[in-house]
């Protein structure tokens, strides 16, 4: 199965493409860093994204594409421009009927290295030790992008997850999301 993982960033947005086999294994197929300048109007940075991750699924043709989960931290301008990047993912995956699953930062840290409680060099490493990167070092964005893709091999969608798998935040958010949509 082919996986991309986008970590959504209006000025930096990973993105990571990887091959998963039944048997676990994974390999890399691309990854790279989306940008945009900050000094571009919200309309144009958010046409720019749309465009650079249009051409990669139109490339990469993946079957699923896997995206890190927005919470709310105390900068609401980081929130937002995740938030809107995000978004421009969810579309482009509809236009084409690809299914599009939702992992939060702990879930893919726990998938990755054992703890959801693991810091971005523990993540990356983990990944290089999966994965053949290419020379040089990666941002974190596309380490991160990649662990995403890994995790939906590893873990599947998130609305598969086994209920005994989620932590509590997850459980809270789950049954969150299930009030909010009995009510509309």
């Amino acid at each position: 199965m082919r996986i991309l993982g986008v970590d959504p960033g209006l000025t930096r947005c990973g993105v990571g493409v990887i091959d998963a086999k039944a048997d676990r294994s994974v390999s890399l197929v691309h990854v790279s860093v989306l940008t945009t300048d900050k000094q571009l109007e919200l309309p144009v940075r958010l046409l720019l994204l749309q465009t650079e991750l249009a051409q990669l699924i139109e490339k990469f043709e993946p079957q699923r594409i896997a995206v890190e989960r927005v919470f709310a931290q105390h900068n609401l301008r980081t929130v937002m421009g995740t938030a809107q990047a995000s978004a421009v993912a969810f579309l482009e995956a509809a236009q084409r009927g690809i299914p599009v699953d939702l992992h939060t930062p702990s879930e893919v840290k726990a998938s990755i290295t054992g703890t959801g409680r693991a810091n971005k060099v523990q993540v990356a490493s983990m990944v290089g030790r999966l994965l053949v990167l290419p020379e040089g070092k990666l941002l974190p964005d596309a380490t991160d992008a990649l662990a995403l893709a890994i995790c939906n091999a590893w873990r599947g969608g998130s609305l598969t997850v086994p209920q005994g798998a989620l932590t509590p935040a997850q459980q809270r958010w789950r049954e969150a999301e299930r009030q909010a949509k009995k009510r509309g």
